[in-house]
């Protein structure tokens, strides 16, 4: 019974062995086997590094995020304006209105190469103008009357640095300004403009609002941290001015998004979209040139998680590729074997003869 139970089982052999004797090792089978084992070794990498690797799968759903502040995080150039006469003002639909931000804003004076020369925290000239000067977004900037510029005063101090400004813009001064605004989560804009400056001030300085150059180059511009993959679309912007002036406006549709990653780490933050629109400065214009950023919220909110392949689908794969490479290349080796004998038989038989 014990016997005739093994000889059933040995009949179930998928993989029987030959006698030693029997097999016959050939140089075409060894150049076979080598390419065999290189190929399947090159799989065996790039399964296992695939495996390793990890993919992102986007899920959407509403934003239920109230009361949390939007960090706008900004790096621009303005080749063409020094750094005395630039302001960082924000407004949004709450009603909060702030000019001239200086907080965790920095501006970094540059010569006509682009090469650091001095560091300003604030703009003391645009400072001080800001109690001679009321800023309103939605009407002109820069009112040109007459009776208002007659009872203008200027103090020594003041009038030094508007000769120190014109001296930069001869010089061919630029700014750089860089930092961070943290705004209410709710639509609004922020711009980078002159108007910080009283009208009269503005005056004397450019001679009128088609000399001042918004030239400028985005560095970079995001409203959160980064994350692998993400896009930034403003990124290395260059619009340059030649011969005229105008208004940029960059309108800007703020998606929220949560990246998370393998390890369970979570990072908010927005990514966006943007179209841009330029408006050229004309001879009845009031308005003075400025660099505006408008945003408005996405009610959507996007997750993208990091994943990782199971196991079983790793095993699966490499079973596939091996076990297929292994069948190809023995195919291969009994084809070039039969090739061989076909061509060496014939002469066998001819020197025989």
């Amino acid at each position: 019974m014990g016997v005739t139970l093994k000889q059933v089982i040995k009949n179930l052999d998928a993989f029987p062995r030959a006698e030693e004797h029997l097999l016959h090792k050939t140089q075409s089978g060894a150049l076979v086997s080598v390419i065999g084992i290189v190929i399947m070794a090159t799989l065996f990498l790039h399964e296992l590094g695939y495996y390793l690797s990890t993919y992102t799968v986007h899920q959407m759903s509403v934003d239920l995020k109230r009361g949390e502040n939007l960090p706008i995080h900004i790096n621009m150039t303005f080749p063409s304006l020094p750094c005395d006469v630039l302001s960082v003002d924000a407004i949004d639909m709450s009603g909060k209105h702030e000019v001239d931000l200086d907080t965790n804003i920095w501006k970094l004076r540059l010569n006509s190469y682009g090469h650091i020369i001095g560091t300003e925290y604030i703009s003391d000239l645009v400072e001080k103008e800001h109690t001679h000067h009321k800023h309103d977004h939605d009407k002109d900037h820069h009112e040109d009357s007459e009776q208002k510029i007659h009872l203008q005063t200027l103090d020594e101090s003041t009038e030094n640095t508007i000769k120190k400004v014109k001296q930069a813009l001869t010089d061919g001064e630029g700014c750089r300004v860089y930092g961070t605004l943290d705004v209410q989560r709710v639509a609004g804009n922020f711009h980078i403009s002159v108007h910080g400056l009283n009208i009269y001030v503005a005056q004397m300085i450019f001679g009128g609002a088609k000399n001042v150059n918004v030239s400028h180059i985005i560095h970079d511009l995001s409203f959160g941290p980064e994350y692998p993959g993400i896009h930034n679309p403003l990124d290395d912007t260059t619009r340059i001015l030649h011969d005229t002036s105008g208004t940029f406006k960059y309108y800007i549709k703020v998606v929220p998004t949560e990246y998370r990653y393998i390890s369970k780490e979570v990072v908010p933050t927005n990514q966006f979209s943007v179209t841009e629109y330029f408006s050229p400065m004309k001879d009845h214009d009031r308005t003075w040139p400025a660099v505006y950023f408008l945003y408005d919220l996405s009610p959507i909110t996007v997750t993208i998680k990091e994943e990782r392949r199971s196991f079983l689908h790793f095993i699966t794969r490499l079973c596939a590729v091996l076990g297929g490479t292994f069948a190809v290349t023995g195919m291969l080796d009994r084809w070039m074997y039969r090739l061989m004998e076909t061509i060496t038989k014939p002469k066998a038989k001819t020197i025989r003869s």
